[in-house]
């Protein structure tokens, strides 16, 4: 049996579960892979089962193609073929993007797609255009024909967003008219038949303000929310796959996470929390970009994660009982039963403790761990995080 030390503090560690295929028993397999956790004296009340989104919607079969895209747009915005449509501050990524992209030219393929970008950078720090040439000018609309001598490739993926989501559109057979603006209501002066407001998490104060003057608007949410494959989340979140399919974020998640605590609890009589991760919310601090493109770092979760992570600020304590003369030994017993009690968050104690959601935390501290280039644990057991 494996037990952790009283000197260790929270632990986290992926754990491998082999490749998922659609129709994958999700909820058996990750039940079976932390029975043998708890086997091995590695599970323990209060840990957290963090699941990434990925192989959940994998297990769901919850793919989509372009064409099914292109049908439920043209469907959810009463569109022609030969309509316009115009798109409000997409991210500027392969793959998140370019195929939700090609099924929303696929709708209109004799008509045409406006397409704004903001600037310099999109919503999660992804560079349009160099930052340096409208550092002054924010408030402008720049065309592309304005950027012809400019080199506009992404500065990590040397990607030209601008050249790729035209040659997508294009490629469909519509028109592309591709702008960078920060302010919404430019988009207004092309007429659209229908908008897209494609921001992820301010994409309800941007319909709210399309709508004030173009009613035919919808969120990207607000597509590929029913049907044979769907998610409550409907296009956010969602992945390039391979053949023009998309994969969408995981449907019914509650019910799922909640069935995974409960058998657990059945065969191990551990009391866990679970939850179901997308993107962590951080930043790169190298190159700016805020990876966070999912709608949520948590897609789902038990109810116990719905809370606060709170605490006092430790060094304070220790500085403060130093001060007063207190001995090393002295002070540990003093913070242990400082923790015992209620800090108000206005208090000295808990400066620089700012409270933050707690499935937030354990969904970013999961992603660094189980994230791209990883080696096949898309299950992350947290321990000591929670109580």
């Amino acid at each position: 049996m494996i037990n952790f030390p009283q000197y260790v503090g929270p632990v986290a560690f992926g754990i491998k579960m082999g490749v998922i295929l659609p129709g994958t028993p999700l909820v058996e397999d990750i039940c079976q892979s932390l029975e043998r956790c708890n086997q091995d004296g590695l599970l323990q009340d209060g840990d957290v089962a963090c699941i990434t989104e990925s192989i959940v919607a994998v297990s769901q079969d919850n793919y989509v193609t372009t064409d099914e895209v292109s049908r439920q747009i043209r469907q959810k915005l009463s569109l022609e073929t030969n309509d316009k449509v115009a798109v409000v501050f997409p991210i500027a990524s392969r793959n998140r993007f370019s195929l939700i992209l090609k099924g929303i030219a696929k709708a209109v393929p004799r008509g045409e797609v406006v397409v704004q970008f903001s600037c310099p950078y999109d919503e999660v720090g992804n560079q349009v255009i160099p930052p340096e040439i409208c550092e002054d000018k924010k408030d402008v609309i720049w065309w592309e024909k304005d950027l012809e001598k400019l080199d506009l490739r992404h500065p990590i993926t040397r990607v030209n967003y601008i050249q790729l989501y035209r040659s997508i559109i294009e490629d469909t057979g519509a028109k592309a008219t591709i702008y960078l603006s920060n302010r919404v209501n430019d988009v207004f002066q092309f007429n659209p038949q229908g908008v897209i407001a494609a921001d992820i998490h301010t994409r309800e104060k941007t319909k709210q303000k399309i709508a004030s003057k173009v009613a035919n608007c919808i969120t990207l949410q607000e597509t590929c929310n029913s049907g044979k494959a769907w998610s409550e989340w409907g296009l956010l979140g969602s992945n390039f796959s391979s053949n023009d399919r998309l994969k969408l974020a995981p449907r019914e998640g509650k019910s799922f996470v909640k069935e995974v605590q409960q058998k657990i609890s059945a065969k191990t009589g551990k009391k866990i929390e679970a939850l179901i991760y997308g993107d962590g919310a951080y930043k790169d601090p190298s190159s700016g970009i805020y990876e966070l493109a999912d709608p949520n770092p948590v897609l789902a979760s038990t109810d116990g994660l719905v809370t606060m992570r709170e605490g006092i600020k430790y060094k304070y304590l220790a500085d403060q009982y130093h001060h007063s003369g207190k001995s090393a030994s002295e002070i540990e017993k003093l913070i242990e039963e400082r923790k015992k009690t209620v800090v108000e968050q206005d208090s000295i104690e808990a400066e620089g403790t700012t409270p933050r959601p707690l499935g937030d935390l354990l969904a970013s501290l999961a992603d660094l761990i189980s994230g791209s280039a990883d080696e096949g644990t898309p299950l992350v057991l947290v321990k000591g995080f929670y109580k």
